[in-house]
């Protein structure tokens, strides 16, 4: 009989957190959860879920608007229609509704624990020794803690900011902004700025740097950046808030070049920090990096043998899939004896921007790091904007080592960007070559063939940048 109460102790029931507590009590663990909000974590309460829901609605517009070329009479649209009454959009209906599916998941997720054997405890869980955990007031031990608490948006030190919210509170507002400035560069500040501006808003997304989504393929960033200013929205790179203050019934924000944005909203997404804040970590000898993340191994565990830490937390790579797939390493390791590392190399990722953005691999200036590379790129019109009349475009780009002839990287730009390139991230995996690519028959009519017909590089050794893109590090 042990003489713990718990096998393992997992706080926090994010992504992670739950797949490592379900995993573990399967394994005939005796197991618990501490969660202090919502099952499910940021990934289903305040990030992939809801903004996947919100990148659905927003994209309706245009879609309304594309079906007039299809013959379809949409009021408002296209033959028949008068310009008036269109299409119009309710805020309320949509947050009703999509709380329905998160409050449906959040019991999805309930069962599973339960089902599993895990027990839920509710409330917040501080550590206070090595093999012990306080929650509502009581003392629970347990052989090994884990600690999957994930992260909290993070807004920098500037007057007025007070008067920001982040992207959690975005899947909450009351009323539907219709001025929104956007601070931030990063994939959650762009999908933001797309869905507020599709679903009619006036945007304006302020990034001090030069180029969008820092660390994807610079190509990648500059095409985007064009097609969404082709959209109309107001993109303002090399640009900072100054201060935000109450002007009238809305707030002011204003640039360090003095201009001043007026809006209903201040939305930052300017990063994320692991919450480790009021866990007892320090106090028991966890170490922690400068941003307070927590340091681990490669088996997860920290520095205290019987604590452990995974996803966000340990700010390797922030992404729902990764805490996944660290949970079930740890889980094989720990319970099953099978001793598992997570392969962090070619992770592939999705911006839900619109047009979407797919990626896999390494961009084309990682790639010239250590390979001789070809480069291999193509824009083209999408057929179904042959009718629509849309002048958005589509990109998509092979990063190809000249030597072995394998492909290290896979970009995309337009519609379905990560359906697409969930596929071809299964062959960068297998070590797939230019040459078994090109004898790839590929699906026609599709955007994705693409891919496997790409046949001229565009540059070799030369950084000839295309289409006036020039390389960035920024």
């Amino acid at each position: 009989m042990s003489k713990y109460d718990y096998d393992l102790f997992v706080i926090g029931a994010g992504s992670g957190g739950v797949r490592a507590a379900r995993m573990a009590a399967s394994c005939g663990a005796r197991v618990a959860v501490a969660e202090s909000r919502h099952l499910g974590g940021t990934c289903v309460n305040l990030g992939c879920i809801p903004k996947k829901l919100l990148v659905y609605a927003s994209h309706y517009a245009e879609d309304f608007e594309d079906a007039a070329g299809y013959g379809w009479t949409v009021p408002g649209h296209g033959a028949g229609g008068d310009g008036h009454g269109g299409p119009s959009f309710d805020w309320s209906t949509f947050l009703r509704n999509k709380n329905k599916e998160i409050e449906r998941l959040n019991g999805v997720y309930e069962r599973l624990l339960k089902n599993s054997g895990a027990d839920i405890r509710w409330g917040q869980a501080r550590i206070v020794e090595p093999h012990a955990v306080e929650i509502d007031g009581a003392t629970v031990t347990a052989e090994r803690i884990l600690v999957a608490t994930g992260s909290y948006p993070w807004i920098p030190d500037v007057p007025g900011r007070e008067l920001a919210v982040t992207s959690d509170d975005a899947f909450h507002f009351p009323t539907m902004p219709r001025r929104v400035v956007i601070v931030g560069g990063g994939y959650i500040a762009v999908e933001l700025a797309g869905i507020f501006h599709g679903l009619g808003a006036k945007v304006s997304l302020v990034h001090r740097g030069m180029h969008l989504l820092r660390g994807f393929d610079d190509d990648i960033r500059a095409f985007l950046a064009a097609e969404i200013q082709k959209k109309g929205l107001d993109l303002r790179l090399g640009a900072s808030v100054e201060s935000i203050e109450r002007r009238g019934d809305g707030l002011c924000a204003t640039l360090a070049d003095g201009t001043d944005l007026e809006a209903d909203r201040v939305l930052y997404a300017t990063g994320r920090l692991p919450k480790t804040r009021g866990l007892g970590l320090e106090e028991v000898g966890v170490a922690l990096d400068e941003d307070g993340a927590v340091v681990v191994d490669d088996a997860f565990q920290t520095s205290v043998p019987s604590i452990y830490a995974l996803g966000d937390v340990i700010a390797r790579v922030q992404l729902t899939p990764v805490a996944i797939a660290e949970a079930m390493a740890l889980v094989k390791s720990l319970f099953r004896g099978e001793p598992a590392r997570v392969d962090y190399a070619g992770i592939p990722t999705a911006v839900f921007s619109q047009p979407n953005v797919g990626t896999v691999g390494l961009s084309e200036a990682q790639a010239r790091e250590h390979h001789d590379v070809v480069v291999y790129l193509s824009t083209f019109r999408p057929l179904k904007h042959t009718l629509s009349g849309r002048e958005e475009k589509t990109m998509m780009k092979l990063v190809v080592d000249r030597a072995t002839d394998r492909v290290l990287g896979v970009h995309m730009v337009g519609p379905d960007a990560g359906e697409i390139i969930q596929g071809f991230a299964v062959a960068l995996k297998c070590g797939a070559t230019k040459a078994q690519f090109d004898a790839t028959i590929g699906i026609h009519p599709t955007a994705a063939e693409e891919f496997v017909t790409m046949r001229e590089p565009l540059r070799n050794a030369d950084r000839s940048p295309p289409m006036g893109i020039a390389p960035s590090s920024a």
